[in-house]
């Protein structure tokens, strides 16, 4: 059955929830397809490899008891992430993915595939939330500032740039102090960055 999304305000026994949860959650960040060398060719080998690298990241932080994974929901990255989780969840059950939606039109534009494949990850976890109802402006940045809030460490696919969501995210996980993984998507560095107290 798919889960009915809910606003916060509507939700407030879920987001106590996810507040206990902030020391095994990790939060997805990533670029859409636009921003990668393969675009939206997952066959490609460097998207290819780019997913196993993730998944090695993933199955590392299950092993360090990492058990709340939070995601975006955006094109490529985080659905990705979200897949991956959903795939180590079939066996290992305490594995929980929890869905954080900007707006109820994310994927309105998308195309049919990956609506297809939105849908099917929704209908999978085990908890979503509107940052938003409306497609309002900054609902995007509401959506990321709200993950990194809700978790101890960000495991980002981020290619340096200075502007953007992703940069914005990971500068907010900086200011944050939260722990941070960046994997590099052309070069597959993976680089980690210890928890640090939060810039004042």
């Amino acid at each position: 059955m798919e889960r009915k999304p809910v606003a916060p305000e509507r939700y407030t026994d879920q987001l106590a929830a996810l507040a206990g949860f902030i020391g095994r959650a990790c939060a997805f960040t990533g670029h859409r397809p636009q921003k990668l060398p393969w675009r939206f060719d997952e066959t490609a080998p460097g998207c290819v490899a780019l997913k196993e690298t993730l998944a090695t990241q993933i199955t590392t932080l299950i092993a360090d008891e990492y058990t709340e994974f939070l995601t975006g929901m955006a094109e490529g990255v985080d659905l990705w992430a979200a897949q991956i989780v959903l795939a180590l969840r079939v066996t290992n059950p305490s594995l929980r993915l929890h869905c954080i939606l900007p707006c109820a039109a994310q994927s309105a534009k998308w195309s049919a595939a990956l609506q297809k494949q939105y849908r099917a990850i929704l209908e999978q976890a085990d908890s979503i939330i509107f940052v938003n109802r409306a497609d309002k402006k900054n609902c995007m940045l509401e959506r990321d500032r709200f993950l990194v809030s809700y978790a101890s460490l960000v495991l980002a696919v981020y290619n340096g740039e200075r502007r953007g969501g992703t940069a914005a995210t990971v500068h907010y996980a900086r200011k944050l102090g939260r722990e941070l993984i960046v994997i590099d998507p052309s070069t597959l560095t993976v680089t980690r960055e210890e928890k640090q107290g939060a810039a004042r």
